[in-house]
This record gives structure tokens, sequence and C-alpha cells, in this order.
């Protein structure tokens, strides 16, 4: 049942728009998620998702214009334009039968690779806003600062001080062309139509142009760090390069193109999860762990070679 009054009125949002798509639908809502920066309901075969508070509508608007014209790649949504709710933005979805998690060996990482690879080498359909990653990641720093004193914060604000200020949202992306998702994990893919249709990425809040290895740059440094399978890993990189992706090389390292967006990606994570725990008033678990040991083992950059400099 809703819990607060966002929630509900969201609910009645779903309910309505639900039945004006399908009058006799088999009626059932259920809550997807329920955070500060997204709540998300669904009722019947509709899903309607209440962006975070500071979302700005000449962002978003391109940003589903976009996954209206990529239906191959993104899902699209329902209606071209949010509605207003309160102070919230409110878009709609189909549903999509999402990955499940008690399944891991039925990850889609091929399926991710794929279309992530489709999505970097297709022109922008419209005009499109960077790639939010380097914020998001500026801005999980900034909330560990905020937090309090953590004796586990300095080899991750160390690890932040060593990054290039692109990568820290500081300074313009060297690429401004490229079509990024901003957020790649697995929870980003549904399948559509359910229960198994084919699998497209969702969440378009941090869509737009930027670097496209940001994309990889998740997976890459959970594999980094002890968190994903090697055989996962390699999985989806190859599923990205068979696809043509342009991020990393066709063959040989990918780790000259992949190395500051998997520390950035390392460091946001770690930092998330030590504000976490102070706010639990809790020490770090194991894996919390995991993600500062990484920082605490990131070295200098390697300087850029003399082709990168004459770029």
């Amino acid at each position: 049942m809703p819990t607060h009054p966002l929630l509900a009125a969201l609910t009645s949002r779903a309910r309505t728009h639900a039945h004006t798509r399908t009058p006799t639908c088999p009626c059932g809502t259920a809550t997807l998620a329920d955070r500060p920066d997204a709540t998300v309901v669904r009722h019947a075969d509709t899903v309607a998702k209440a962006h975070a508070p500071d979302t700005d509508p000449a962002a978003l608007v391109p940003r589903l214009t976009a996954a209206a014209r990529l239906p191959d790649v993104l899902l699209p949504p329902l209606t071209p334009t949010p509605a207003v709710l309160g102070a919230r933005l409110v878009t709609f979805w189909p549903y999509g039968a999402p990955v499940d998690p008690q399944d891991p060996d039925a990850a889609p990482w091929e399926a991710a690779g794929s279309l992530l690879a489709r999505l970097h080498r297709t022109p922008a359909p419209a005009p499109l806003p960077p790639m939010r990653g380097p914020a998001k990641a500026a801005r999980a720093v900034a909330r560990l600062r905020a937090a309090g004193a953590c004796p586990e914060a300095a080899p991750v604000l160390s690890a932040w001080a060593r990054l290039p200020a692109w990568a820290r949202g500081e300074a313009p992306m060297p690429d401004a062309a490229t079509v990024c998702h901003g957020d790649l994990h697995l929870g980003q893919l549904v399948r559509h139509p359910a229960p198994d249709g084919p699998w497209r990425l969702i969440d378009v809040d941090d869509l737009g142009v930027g670097v496209p290895a940001w994309d990889l740059a998740r997976p890459a440094a959970w594999y980094a760090c002890g968190l994903l399978p090697p055989e996962e890993w390699t999985r989806f990189l190859a599923a990205y390069r068979r696809a043509g992706g342009p991020a990393v090389p066709a063959d040989g390292d990918p780790w000259p193109a992949l190395d500051v967006p998997a520390r950035a990606l390392t460091v946001q994570t770690a930092a998330r999860a030590l504000t976490k725990a102070l706010a639990g008033g809790r020490e770090p678990d194991e894996v919390e762990r995991a993600l500062v040991d990484a920082c605490a083992r990131m070295g200098p950059l390697p300087a850029p070679s003399a082709q990168e400099s004459a770029k």
C-alpha cells in the first residue's frame, strides 16, 4: 500500500494511464522503487516514474526524444514529454521484465555489450546534453566529504584527486558527440515485451553525449576489484567488441581506454558505500572495504602517449 503522498499520487497516475491504454486491464499496482532520487510504480503494463526533484525538464525532454527515436536500443516512453506531479516530473513507460537477481548465470552480459555498442555507434537522433556520469561521481564524492570524519575516506579522496578534470565533472568531456547511457548496470536492462522479448536499456536520466568508455567502466571496475567474475567481464567485453563498439580497440588491451572511467566509477562506488556506512553508524562491510582497498591501490595515472598528447 502507498506509504506517503508522492507514492499515492504516482500510483493513481499510473492506474489512470494504464486504463487509458487498456480499459479492461487486470488491475494490480506494485512499487518498483521508492528512493529520494526516483519513485517508480507499475500498474498492469504501465510504469510511472517520478524523477529526482532537481531534474531539469530542458534536459529530460531531449533524452525522452532520443529514447523514442532509438526503440531498438532504448525502451521508448509512452509519452514524449513529462507530466508534472507537485514538484516532480513524471514519465510513463511500458513495463519490461527485469534481470532476475536470483539467477546470476542468466545475466544478459552479451545483450548489455551489444546494446551499448549499438548506442555508441548511432548518431544522436536529437541534440543531447552531456552524459551525467562524471557529474554523478562528483556528487557522490561531495556527499562523502559532507558526511563527516571517516578514516577510510582518505584513499578514496586521494584517488579522486588524481583523476583528470573531465572525469571529476570539472571540465568538458573530450568526446562531445558519442551517445552514452551514463549509468550502465544490469538493473538498466529489461525484456520488452515482457516476459521474453528483446532486451532494451532503460533509465534515460543520465543519457547524453560523452566518453563511451564510461558505459563500460562499472563492469570494468567491478572486475578490477574482484567483484565481477572474469568470465562475465569477458562475455560483456567480447560482445561489445563483436558489435563494433568504439570505446575500446577491436582487439588487444582495452585498459588504456578504460583506466580513467574505471577509476572514477570505483571512487564513486566507494564514496557511496562509505557514506551509507556512516549514515548507518556502522563499520564498512567486506565489499565496501574491497572498494576502498581498490582506491588505495591506485597510483598516479600513466603519462599520456605522444600520440594522445598531439590530439
